[in-house]
């Protein structure tokens, strides 16, 4: 029996994102996905970029067994078998990570998961590190398409702390903790992927050890 499931707009967006992710993702080092859903992204990134090691996480623990099914199905060997936590409970249970992605996340938890969201990353990024996130999101107060506003009115109707975030909101709380919003992508569907970089000079951890910055992506020779 195939354990894979399949979201159709996991489909449709995971190409453009890859794209993104194929620029500003390190050559190499861990990269924590935070909400992996079916396992359709992790998979398709990890195929793509086979030098970065892959760490899915989901709170929801039925969909762990389609993470797993995505990742034998693509005989995956950069990808770890995926974590459950509240990414809202800190601190993160990975203690450093050379990127974070979080894909479709931030409008349907509350926005207390996107504070937590963005000190965990600060917690856990070396200097020059990437927080990468993707939904819709407002503009200056304004949804940026009438499809975009009745969707967040259906968000809302199922649970009133959830929603579509106002970008500017979402850059100042990334900025407090030291992450700032480097490139803003339009993408299909009215939806944006937001490039947040953890502070390019070297920073000295709570520990007293220090991480040298993140090396930017150089796309690997001969395939």
């Amino acid at each position: 029996m195939d354990e894979r499931q399949t979201a159709a707009s996991a489909e449709r967006n995971k190409s453009p994102i890859l794209e993104v992710l194929t620029r500003v993702l390190p050559p190499r080092g861990l990269v924590l996905e935070i909400g992996s859903g079916t396992g359709q992204h992790v998979a398709h990134f990890a195929k793509a970029l086979p030098h970065l090691t892959f760490q899915p996480s989901e709170m929801d623990l039925m969909r762990h067994a389609s993470i797993a099914a995505w990742i034998r199905d693509e005989s995956l060997r950069n990808v770890k078998p995926p974590m459950a936590f509240d990414v809202a409970a800190l601190p993160l249970p990975v203690r450093e990570a050379d990127a974070v992605v979080c894909i479709n996340v931030i409008h349907i938890s509350p926005w207390e998961a996107t504070l937590a969201l963005m000190k965990g990353a600060g917690a856990i990024l070396p200097a020059g590190g990437v927080l990468v996130t993707y939904g819709p999101y407002k503009r200056g107060g304004a949804h940026t398409a009438p499809s975009n506003a009745e969707f967040d009115a259906s968000l809302r109707s199922r649970d009133p702390r959830w929603g579509v975030r106002d970008m500017d909101d979402v850059a100042a709380a990334a900025q407090r903790n030291d992450l700032d919003l480097e490139e803003t992508v339009a993408m299909p569907a009215n939806n944006f992927t937001l490039v947040f970089r953890r502070d390019s000079a070297l920073i000295q951890r709570q520990d007293g050890a220090s991480r040298e910055p993140a090396p930017a992506f150089r796309r690997p020779t001969g395939g």
